[in-house]
């Protein structure tokens, strides 16, 4: 049977990401240096300049931090986007047998989590963050699993970057749903409108990469005056894009291909150096054992292996789905821990959950600790499984 998908460019994505990864881990590093140095304020009065245009009818004039954070990051998810629609046509999630174990064990990896974070910060201020521990770094994960390289299964790799795509979507529908603010209807139309005009564009066959990239454009100004945060225009443009019947490489593939090194070597890297600018004094590593830090570190660490391992396990058990081929329970649990790695997504989410910027910075810094002891054991884990067989 022909492929709806080039599964090259898929090879070339995770390549890409995994890569990324080791870039993001050198970005954290310099921004961490940079806020703790005499750099920090100047570092921060740039990032602070404002450019664009404005007039009574026009707002375009943002910080260079907001053009990143809410134009950039549109970006990033746009690939994202593209990514689960790509999986959804032909890959770890175009049947249900497939896609059952990835899907239900996202579902299961970003529940217990936000159930850990929410008994902890149950009457706190802080309670509104019980999305931040919800998420998985995809560049990150994928590049921990790629240093292993052949100790663990191959199969294990693809089950790990199904998971993480749809623990972005779930990411992505939180975001949308509990993490906006007033909704202004007019803008939302005006989206809507141009939404439907890209899903004719789908229908009759446009084939033009730009014809759905420039109105994509005036929807995410749209979404971002609407009220719902702007990052999910890049979700909704990507599922208009179209593919092909066959292994003829199609506008959704050319334009992934196009995005994916921009996203994971610029992109991701600026958003993490911008980010992850945290100054480390006394009140932030004692607010690691408040229930804010405990929430979001346990959440990561234990919520996701246990979330991912006891999910898997009851599919498997209830015969929903079989384990990723050659992979054992306790390459499942040292995956559920790489699931901790939540990084981006949930420093984006931290952003979005407080206004008070002393719960910002005792969050991100939360999520690099709880992301860094998920990295470590989980690679410590998995390298330890492939000297016990070896022996």
């Amino acid at each position: 049977m022909s492929s709806l998908i080039n599964l090259t460019v898929f090879k070339k994505f995770l390549s890409s990401n995994t890569s990324g990864g080791i870039l993001l881990f050198v970005c954290v590093i310099l921004s961490l240096i940079i806020a703790n140095t005499g750099l920090a304020s100047g570092f921060n009065n740039i990032l602070q300049t404002t450019f664009g245009f404005e007039n009574d009818s026009i707002q375009l004039k943002y910080s260079i931090k907001a053009w990143i954070d809410d134009g950039l990051m549109a970006i990033f998810f746009l690939l994202v986007g593209l990514e689960i629609k790509r999986e959804l046509v032909e890959g770890e999630l175009s049947s249900p047998k497939k896609a059952a174990l990835p899907i239900l064990a996202a579902i299961g990896g970003a529940i217990v989590p936000a159930i850990i974070y929410s008994v902890l910060n149950k009457g706190e201020a802080t309670f509104h963050g019980w999305g931040i521990p919800m998420a998985t770094d995809i560049a990150f994960a994928l590049a921990i699993m790629t240093l292993l390289g052949n100790r663990v299964p191959a199969s294990l790799k693809i089950f790990l970057a199904a998971l993480a795509i749809v623990d972005d979507l779930l990411a992505i529908l939180v975001i949308a749903i509990f993490y906006s603010t007033e909704l202004h209807y007019t803008y939302l139309m005006y989206a809507a409108a141009l939404l439907a005009l890209l899903v004719a564009f789908n229908f009759f066959g446009v084939k033009s990469i730009w014809a759905y990239i420039i109105p994509g454009i005036f929807i995410w100004y749209f979404i971002h005056h609407s009220g719902i945060h702007a990052t999910i225009a890049g979700v909704l443009v990507a599922m208009t894009l179209p593919t092909t019947p066959d292994a003829t490489e199609s506008p959704l593939e050319k334009l992934e291909h196009a995005l994916a090194n921009p996203v994971n070597f610029i992109i991701i890297p600026l958003f993490a150096l911008v980010n992850t600018n945290i100054t480390i004094h006394g009140e932030m590593v004692s607010g690691l054992t408040t229930p804010l830090g405990l929430g979001i570190i346990l959440g990561l660490f234990f919520g996701k292996a246990i979330g991912i391992f006891l999910t898997s396990w009851l599919c498997v058990k209830s015969k929903i789905a079989n384990l990723p081929e050659l992979a054992s329970w306790k390459h499942m649990i040292g995956v559920g821990m790489l699931g901790g790695i939540g990084f981006t997504m949930s420093i984006f989410i931290s952003m979005l959950s407080f206004k008070d910027p002393v719960f910002i910075e005792e969050a991100k810094f939360a999520v690099l600790i709880g992301s860094l002891i998920s990295g470590f054991l989980g690679y410590l884990w998995l390298s330890a499984l492939s000297k016990k067989k070896d022996s």
